[in-house]
């Protein structure tokens, strides 16, 4: 099952991808899953990504793909729980070989943001979470997007 969520951006691209990588601005969209939300890596295609949610707690994925300014694919290997990388316990092998990406595509001087997750086997009350909070955290990248300034 793939879950898709999509916004068009009053921005370039370029824009986007730094507003969705960078320590400053990753940190104020993720807000909305989980103040404190921080991504631990370093960037490069096939190195392992932590994302956290500021209490040891969150996701453990590796970079898949990586095109700069264009898409972006991370596949979930795992949860960290307490500071521990699991890959055994129920919820980690529920979520294991899902895939969160990102597609930027070009709109004139505008840019379309599509997120996907998919393969993920994930719980009622997983699902509804996602289905209510990915829209805000779209949201919040369109509106830091579009700041003027």
């Amino acid at each position: 099952m793939t879950t898709q969520f999509k916004t068009l951006i009053d921005a370039p691209r370029e824009k986007v991808w730094d507003i969705l990588w960078a320590d400053d601005t990753y940190s104020k969209w993720t807000a909305v899953f989980c103040e404190g939300s921080k991504v631990i890596t370093d960037w490069q295609e096939g190195s392992k990504v932590l994302f956290t949610d500021g209490q040891d707690r969150g996701m453990v994925s590796m970079i898949d793909k990586k095109v700069p300014n264009e898409y972006m694919s991370f596949k979930i290997l795992g949860e960290y729980v307490n500071g521990v990388e699991d890959y055994t316990s129920e919820n980690a092998k529920q979520i294991s070989g899902g895939f969160e990406t990102y597609t930027l595509t070009s709109e004139g001087d505008k840019t379309l943001l599509l997120v996907e997750l998919s393969s993920m086997q994930m719980s009622e009350e997983m699902t509804g979470y996602f289905e209510e909070t990915w829209p805000k955290a779209i949201e919040a990248i369109k509106a830091i997007a579009e700041e003027i300034g």
